[in-house]
C-alpha cells in the first residue's frame, strides 16, 4: 500500500498460489443467463476499413446458444458482480479488505477463447487482476493520450503505446492504478481473469449526489427563518436581484454546510447503496443462541457517530456500536455478542435478517 496503491502498477508473480476458478465454465455460462446478473460479450469481427479490429458488444442475459463457439477465437464473456452470486467469489473478494470497504467494489470475471480481449483502454478505477485459469498476456503503458477509436461500441485507446509486458498463468496478479493503459489478451483456450475493482469517487459527480442526499434528509427547523427586507425602498429597477436576498441565500446554504454530522450521513448512505440489479431473499427474525453473518450483497461501513447498511444509517453509541463495528469488520458476529445486545440493537438485527441482510450462524 504504501509503494504501489494508487501510485505505479506491480506484477505479483503467484499472488495466490494454486489460483482456482470461482466456478467452472458451465455454471459460469448458466450464470451468464440469468436475468439479475449483469453480463456483457464481446466479440472482435476481424479488420475494419481503417485496418483496425472491428468489434462487437451485446449485453447479457445470453442461453448457451448465443454463446460463440469454444474453439472459436477472439471472444470474451465478462460477467459482474459475482462475489454477489457465487461464495467462493465473495470469499476470494474478502482477501482484499485491506483496503476500506467503502472503496471495495465488486469482482467481475472473463471469460475468453484464444486472442480474446476488450482491446487496449484505461480504466478510473484501482484494479488487480488475478489470472485464475489458463493465460493472458498483458502489455501495459503510461496513458499518455486519451483519443478513441472512432465508430466503436468499446472504449479502445487509438493510440496505445505499452512499455511493459508479462503472459500471467494461474496465481499470478497485476494490479494497475486509474488511468493506466492496458490490454489482456487470451494466450489459449478457457482464459478466465478475476478483475477486482475499487470505486474512486469523481469529485462533482460525489458532491452531486451528497447534496441530493443531504436534502432528502434534511428536516424543517421548529423556528422556520424567513427573509426579511423592511429596508428595501421601492425600486426604478424591478428587474435587478437584490444583493441582501442573495447574501440571504449564500447564508442559508453556508448554516447547512456546517453541519458535518448531516454531510457524513448523506456519504454514508450512498457508499452502502446497492446496486440497481441487487435483490435481497426475505428472511425470519432471529433464532436464540445464533450469531449473525451478513449476507454477501450487504454493504456495511461505520464511523464514530453511525452505522451504514444498504443506504441507511443508524445512530449507534456505546457496547452496541462496538458489536456493530465488529460486524462491519468482520461480517460477522457470534452467539455472544449478540445476547449482550440491547433489546433495541436486538430488533434491529431481527428487522436486518427479515429483510435478508444477514443470516443466522450457529
Amino acid at each position: 500500500m504504501s509503494r504501489y496503491w494508487q501510485k505505479k502498477p506491480l506484477l505479483i508473480r503467484q499472488a495466490v498460489p494454486g489460483a482456482q476458478p470461482p466456478l467452472d465454465r458451465s455454471k459460469l455460462f448458466a450464470l451468464a443467463a440469468e436475468e439479475e446478473v449483469e453480463s456483457r460479450l464481446i466479440v472482435q469481427t476481424g479488420a475494419s476499413a481503417s485496418g483496425e479490429a472491428g468489434w462487437k458488444l451485446s449485453h447479457g442475459p445470453f442461453t448457451r446458444r448465443q454463446l460463440p463457439g469454444l474453439n472459436k477465437p477472439g471472444w470474451t464473456l465478462l460477467v459482474q458482480g459475482l462475489d454477489l452470486h457465487v461464495p467462493a467469489a465473495h470469499a476470494l473478494l474478502k482477501q482484499f479488505r485491506f483496503v476500506p470497504d467503502a472503496r471495495m467494489d465488486d469482482l467481475m470475471i472473463s471469460y475468453a477463447s484464444d486472442g480474446g480481449g476488450v482491446g487496449p483502454h484505461y480504466d478510473s478505477y484501482d484494479v488487480f487482476l488475478l489470472q485464475v485459469n489458463g493465460r493472458r498476456r498483458w502489455r501495459i503503458g503510461e496513458l499518455k493520450d486519451t483519443s478513441l477509436q472512432p465508430d466503436v461500441p468499446l472504449k479502445i485507446l487509438s493510440n496505445f503505446e505499452p512499455t511493459e509486458e508479462w503472459v500471467l498463468e494461474p496465481g499470478d496478479m497485476l494490479y494497475l492504478p486509474p488511468r493506466w493503459a492496458h490490454d489482456g489478451v487470451a494466450v489459449g483456450n478457457d482464459c478466465m481473469t478475476c478483475s477486482i475493482g475499487f470505486r474512486v469517487p469523481e469529485g462533482t459527480e460525489l458532491a452531486r449526489e451528497l447534496l441530493i442526499r443531504w436534502m432528502e434528509n434534511m428536516e424543517s427547523p421548529e423556528k422556520r427563518r424567513l427573509y426579511e427586507d423592511p429596508r428595501q425602498p421601492a425600486t426604478g429597477t424591478p428587474g435587478q436581484m437584490p444583493a441582501a436576498l442573495q447574501d440571504f441565500a449564500a447564508d442559508a446554504v453556508a448554516r447547512v454546510l456546517k453541519d458535518p454530522a448531516a454531510l457524513n450521513t448523506a456519504l454514508g448512505e450512498i457508499l452502502t447503496e446497492p446496486k440497481p440489479r441487487v435483490w435481497f431473499q426475505a428472511g425470519e427474525p432471529l433464532p436464540d443462541g445464533v450469531g449473525v453473518v451478513l449476507d454477501a450483497r450487504t454493504r456495511m461501513v461505520y464511523d464514530e457517530r453511525s452505522v451504514y447498511v444498504n443506504g441507511e444509517s443508524w445512530r449507534a453509541a456505546g457496547k452496541d456500536a462496538r458489536h456493530l463495528q465488529q460486524l462491519a469488520n468482520a461480517r460477522t458476529l457470534d452467539a455472544a455478542a449478540v445476547a449482550q445486545a440491547s433489546e433495541a440493537l436486538r430488533e434491529l438485527l431481527d428487522q436486518w435478517a427479515e429483510d435478508g441482510w444477514l443470516h443466522p450462524q450457529s
